[in-house]
């Protein structure tokens, strides 16, 4: 079993420390900084065995060497990245397996934010950490792929279980929930969503992790129908 730290780090940056309850294996995914990992894994008496990156942007990479440094662990990207993830050591493909401990997660190859970006599936846990692939109510911007890489990168995680919790990269939610509130206005999951997203972050509560059952419901990017309906909202999310 998993047990997940989520930490707000920069502006609106999600890092996750993950611990495998049985063998204490810590990874941490995507640590955009090293300060404020360091002291959580020091507080919390940590080591840090693994580093799980998600794509090469510095927002989701920014901590890989200084952490590798003091704690001596080894990082895992995707094999087609392999070039741009500092300190990598472990590089995986699609498909590929991987124990943390007695979790075994599973690379899925999600390219279209960027052309090496993958998700780490942990299946028997129900847990995906999605990267700037998924969002709540949105999807990462197309800075490398094309807008058929991307729906193709969503069908495979729409396949996956609807109970599925979806730990993603950054709160973008609120901001999201006005997009797809302008062009799913009749959504009435959506409203429902809405109204709770507003009372979280009134409180300064996280809205992260949601669920796929959710996001299948209320985000209009895994609702479009086609590719070329998803490249039109796409665009507009661009310049929204």
């Amino acid at each position: 079993m998993l047990r997940i730290h989520q930490i707000q780090v920069l502006t609106d940056n999600y890092v996750y420390v993950i611990t495998e309850s049985k063998s204490k294996i810590t990874a941490c995914v995507d640590p955009s900084v090293f300060d404020d990992i360091e002291n959580f894994l020091d507080k919390n008496n940590l080591k840090l065995d693994y580093i799980l990156n998600t794509h090469h942007h510095n927002d989701h990479v920014g901590g890989n060497l200084k952490l590798k440094n003091k704690y001596g662990c080894k990082i895992i990207g995707s094999m087609n990245d392999q070039d741009r993830i500092p300190g990598i050591d472990i590089k995986l493909k699609e498909n590929d397996s991987f124990l943390i401990g007695k979790s075994a997660f599973k690379i899925i190859d999600t390219p279209g934010h960027t052309n090496g970006h993958i998700c780490f599936y942990f299946e028997e846990d129900q847990v995906l950490f999605s990267g700037d692939t998924l969002f709540s109510l949105g999807c990462g911007r197309l800075f490398e792929g094309t807008y058929k890489d991307m729906v193709s990168s969503l069908l495979k995680i729409k396949s996956l279980s609807s109970k599925t919790k979806i730990y993603c990269g950054h709160e973008y939610t609120l901001n999201n929930a006005k997009f797809c509130k302008k062009y799913d206005s009749e959504n009435k999951d959506l409203q429902k969503k809405i109204e709770k997203i507003e009372k979280l972050r009134e409180n300064g509560i996280p809205t992260v992790p949601t669920t796929l059952k959710e996001e299948l419901e209320c985000n209009i990017f895994l609702r479009a129908k086609d590719v070329k309906t998803f490249s039109k909202l796409r665009d507009f999310k661009d310049n929204f």
